[in-house]
């Protein structure tokens, strides 16, 4: 799932060697903290959300087929 994730976020930033991608597992939560350069901030979060509201729900999606739940916080 981490690669899914980080290949999403990949085409939506300029600068690729700056995302930095936690996984923390829990016993049926997952947590990914996503952290890109300041810059490409405005660019994965999207006006009122909006990009980041899908991806995560991307996310859930391929997380429910695992019987997990996903979280996805975008850190400054």
């Amino acid at each position: 799932m981490k690669e899914i994730l980080e290949t999403i976020i990949e085409t939506l930033v300029s600068n690729k060697e700056s995302i930095k991608i936690n996984q923390i597992d829990g016993e049926k939560t997952i947590i990914f903290e996503v952290k890109v350069a300041e810059e490409d901030m405005g660019k994965v979060i999207g006006k009122q959300g909006v990009i980041a509201k899908a991806i995560r729900t991307i996310m859930k999606a391929i997380a429910s087929k695992e019987n997990k739940k996903i979280s996805i916080e975008f850190l400054d």
